[in-house]
């Protein structure tokens, strides 16, 4: 578990560099899913609120809801989902992000770090 992402309770990471949110699911969450194998990145030019669902993540067990962790734009998607959903269960915090968020704010305080995130799921 990255210690520099930020978590959130619905399971989501979230790297932060300026006003740009690049955000995917966490490891755990992945696990709990099973086999990805279809990955509905949200709309780019959507905009999103913390808590909103605004994604979704098909495994061979069942559909999941992905909540937007942060507040803001989606600026950009990762394309490479769409050939290969499996990335989100082979590199969840590297190649299988699921998109980029240009943030209204950057009060992320309401995110946990890697310490508090670890306590939740265990």
């Amino acid at each position: 578990m990255p210690a520099d992402l930020l978590y959130s309770a619905d399971h989501e990471w979230v790297k932060v560099v300026g006003n740009r949110a690049t955000i995917g699911i966490t490891d755990y969450a992945q696990d709990a899913l099973g086999d990805v194998v279809y990955v509905q990145a949200p709309d780019v030019g959507r905009h999103v609120s913390a808590g909103d669902s605004f994604s979704e993540v098909e495994s061979t067990k069942s559909v999941s809801d992905i909540y937007a962790p942060v507040t803001g734009t989606v600026i950009g998607v990762n394309s490479s989902l769409a050939d290969d959903p499996s990335l989100v269960n082979t590199s969840p915090y590297g190649d299988g992000w699921i998109c980029e968020i240009d943030l209204d704010s950057s009060d992320v305080s309401h995110l946990m770090s890697a310490d508090d995130y670890r306590k939740l799921i265990s």
